[in-house]
């Protein structure tokens, strides 16, 4: 079975990354979602009306997340058609990135920081129009802030858009990145003592240990699967024909 096809392991993967993400999750978005909750006027924190403005929130993140996954799979589907050789070539790049996610997720190594900085032009550009939406009082305007916030520059976000690269193909890499943002919402939405039970389950060093030796085996499968291929290409290409 090819790892980048759509069918459920993969969905599954991707939804278990962003559950396993958890805890960098926590670090980056636990202050924007207690800032979208306190900026709310007391007299309209009913829970219902929070719970709605937190799922608008995150429903725009999530959805962010999915735009950037097809654009970048438009791009894989270009190369894949302009340059020989470059598919193969992107499903190692993102094996490797699973791999610099395992790392990072269990603090072995945060070289994943690094890439982070790829992205932090663009965000310098588009975080001062979702400050500009503070504070958030109606649905529509905690969707927007969402869609505006999900592109903050996030290592483990760009570990699964190079996958979605490698994917090359927009539907089924939306869906991947839906998967994985989907992972990252019983963090995300945790509140209180949850939060804290969550928070120290994800980053106790077991768990972390845990999350990293099953990215690293997935991504040593997508290299697996990918050299038996390769294996088999060189094979078939030896073969002589007959006419």
């Amino acid at each position: 079975m090819d790892p980048t096809d759509l069918s459920l392991p993969p969905l599954a993967a991707a939804f278990v990354f962003g559950l396993l993400g958890g805890a960098h999750c926590i670090g980056m978005c636990g202050g924007i979602m207690s800032a979208l909750t306190f900026a709310v006027p007391p007299s309209m924190r009913q829970p219902g009306h929070l719970a709605g403005l937190l799922l608008g929130y995150n429903m725009g993140r999530i959805s962010s997340y999915m735009i950037a996954g097809a654009l970048v799979a438009l791009l894989g589907s270009v190369l894949n058609h302009a340059l020989d050789g470059i598919a193969l070539a992107l499903r190692i790049l993102a094996a490797v990135m699973l791999l610099l996610m395992a790392l990072y997720i269990a603090n072995w190594w945060k070289g994943l920081l690094h890439v982070e900085a790829l992205g932090r032009s663009l965000w310098r550009r588009i975080e001062p129009v979702g400050r500009r939406l503070m504070p958030v009082v109606k649905v529509p305007q905690a969707v927007a802030l969402g869609s505006i916030w999900g592109w903050m520059p996030c290592g483990l976000i760009y570990s699964m858009l190079a996958w979605s690269l490698a994917v090359a193909e927009p539907l089924r890499a939306a869906a991947m990145m839906g998967a994985f943002g989907l992972g990252t919402l019983p963090v995300v939405l945790a509140t209180g003592v949850a939060a804290r039970r969550v928070s120290l389950w994800i980053r106790h060093p077991a768990t972390r240990t845990i999350a990293a030796l099953l990215i690293i085996s997935f991504a040593v499968w997508q290299l697996w699967h990918l050299q038996s291929m390769t294996g088999m290409d060189d094979m078939a290409s030896m073969t002589p024909s007959h006419h």
